[in-house]
């Protein structure tokens, strides 16, 4: 079996619905791929900023119109494991919701702009041709489909599809565990709280109706041996900081919420284009510790769809279209990655324990360092 379509947008979180969405808009034959169905719950921190915000109400998904009611946050609560503490406020009220819903809503809006969106389809080639056109083979429960494109977005994540080179020289050498899970019974304030551990951090976020959500980023090495399941996970975790275990005992985990994912290698530097486009975490994976990450989900496919756009239209050849979405992207997010990775290392160095003083003593350090791992405000609303 064989379909035809401008482009073929492989994956279908965040940055690949979103990039669907917008090239169904724009008139042109998108199909959205995924091996997974949706809506399901996903491994994120659920934290959504101002611009993310911003981002999603110029793609006409407006948070507040949709009944989903997701929770407000104003500041950040940082507390180590030697129970010091730091309190920042955020730039902008942040808002909590959870991927299930956030993946619901981008899903209903994709298909209402006229794409065509298919789950359960496990992409096992990706081939260029000759004439800059795409082959792409999937299978389909039993079926076999091939797939011919103009174009092709990879927006997969970190898991790249089967027969797909994996650029190793992009990512960290250190390897991660993703875990998350919601909670029920634990009240949060207005706040997002991070609680540094062995090995990583947990972050806990209020999420819409009155759910928290728990995600940590752990090294391999640190979860080793503590047991396979998401609770035993997090509970190991704490152990090497006393409030989070006093936090995480206030609630229990909600049935049916709990994912991990493994290996992680978080990006030294962003890859934007291998035969074609990356959006999202197959382009970037931010240190977590960021927050910013469905941002730059967002970000990386309003320029790839701009970009995209222009080609398939045939304002620019595909030469172009690789070198102009090339430089933005490396413009846009390089630098945003350097200052992630610094305040990463910064976090778990040796000193960590004299921050909470270092920044009594200087007023205004927490607010700067926040705004540091953000990205700059995209003007949608000026376009």
């Amino acid at each position: 079996m064989s379909k035809q379509a401008d482009v073929l947008v492989i994956g279908a979180g965040v940055a690949g619905t979103s990039c669907a969405l917008q090239l169904a808009k724009q008139g042109h034959r998108t199909i959205l791929l995924d091996r997974q169905s949706f809506p399901r719950h996903k491994t994120c921190g659920e934290f959504m900023s101002p611009e993310t915000r911003e981002m999603l109400e110029y793609l006409g998904v407006h948070l507040q119109v949709q009944e989903v009611n997701p929770a407000a946050m104003d500041h950040a609560l940082i507390v180590m494991p030697h129970g010091g503490v730091i309190t920042a406020p955020l730039p902008g009220n942040a808002t909590g919701i959870s991927r299930y819903e956030l993946d619901r809503l981008l899903h209903e809006n994709a298909l209402s702009a006229g794409a065509e969106i298919v789950t359960g389809s496990t992409v096992t080639e990706i081939r260029k041709r000759g004439d800059q056109r795409y082959e792409v083979e999937t299978r389909q429960g039993n079926e076999q489909v091939r797939y011919e494109a103009r174009a092709v977005i990879g927006a997969y994540g970190t898991k790249k599809p089967r027969g797909v080179a994996s650029a190793e020289t992009y990512r960290d050498d250190t390897v991660y565990v993703g875990v998350k899970s919601h909670f029920a019974g634990i009240t949060v304030p207005s706040r997002v709280e991070l609680y540094f551990c062995e090995g990583g951090y947990v972050g806990i976020s209020p999420v819409e109706n009155g759910k928290v959500n728990v995600a940590a980023l752990l090294t391999l090495n640190s979860v080793q041996g503590s047991g396979k399941s998401v609770p035993e996970i997090l509970k190991a975790a704490s152990r090497s900081n006393n409030r989070l275990t006093e936090r995480l005992a206030e609630g229990e985990p909600v049935e049916g919420t709990q994912v991990s994912i493994a290996p992680l290698r978080l990006s030294d530097r962003p890859e934007p284009w291998s035969q074609y486009p990356h959006i999202g975490d197959a382009m970037l994976m931010l240190p977590p510790l960021c927050g910013d990450g469905m941002s730059v989900a967002l970000r990386s496919s309003l320029l790839c769809t701009g970009w995209t756009d222009k080609y398939l239209n045939g304002e620019i050849n595909f030469a172009q279209w690789q070198n102009q979405y090339t430089h933005e992207a490396n413009r846009t997010f390089a630098q945003l990655l350097r200052r992630a990775r610094r305040i990463q290392n910064l976090a778990f160095a040796k000193s960590n324990r004299f921050y909470p003083g270092i920044v009594r003593m200087i007023p205004g350090l927490a607010s700067y360092i926040v705004k540091a791992t953000r990205l700059s405000e995209s003007g949608m609303g000026t376009r």
